[in-house]
């Protein structure tokens, strides 16, 4: 295995990627727990709850502008630790980060119905993009 000169840890970067993601895209969703057995009394008492929690847009905004820097982060990452580790040369790692960063996606993952931050998609409420079915 090529790299472990950051003992693989750029790897959690990925998880943050992930996490942040996640709880954009659930947004005004109803949570999963809600019919639950022992559940449906707490949100009977607090049915604001039933759902995930909207952030405000300055929040969305920011949390979409910390993807981005992530990932960007860790490509940088990456291609450090496999120069670091011998892996890559002088010239193959500063290609190979030019090359990546060129072809980075740094926009976050969002269900192609939502047509606004925040919203449910309108196909379904309980949207598992990126599996939404059409």
């Amino acid at each position: 295995m090529s790299g472990g000169h950051f003992e693989y840890k750029q790897r959690q970067i990925d998880l943050i990627v992930d996490g942040i993601e996640e709880h954009l895209e659930l947004m005004g969703k109803e949570r999963w727990d809600v019919n639950t057995l022992g559940r449906r009394e707490f949100y009977s008492e607090y049915p604001e709850e039933r759902t995930y929690p909207f952030e405000s847009e300055k929040v969305q905004e920011r949390m979409v502008q910390a993807i981005r820097a992530l990932k960007i982060a860790k490509v940088y990452a990456q291609r450090v630790d496999w120069y670091l580790s011998g892996d890559d040369g002088e010239e193959s790692f500063l290609e190979r980060l030019d090359k990546e960063l060129d072809n980075l996606n740094v926009e976050p993952k969002k269900c192609k119905y939502v047509k606004r931050e925040g919203e449910s998609c309108t196909l379904n409420d309980n949207c598992t993009y990126p599996n939404c079915k059409e």
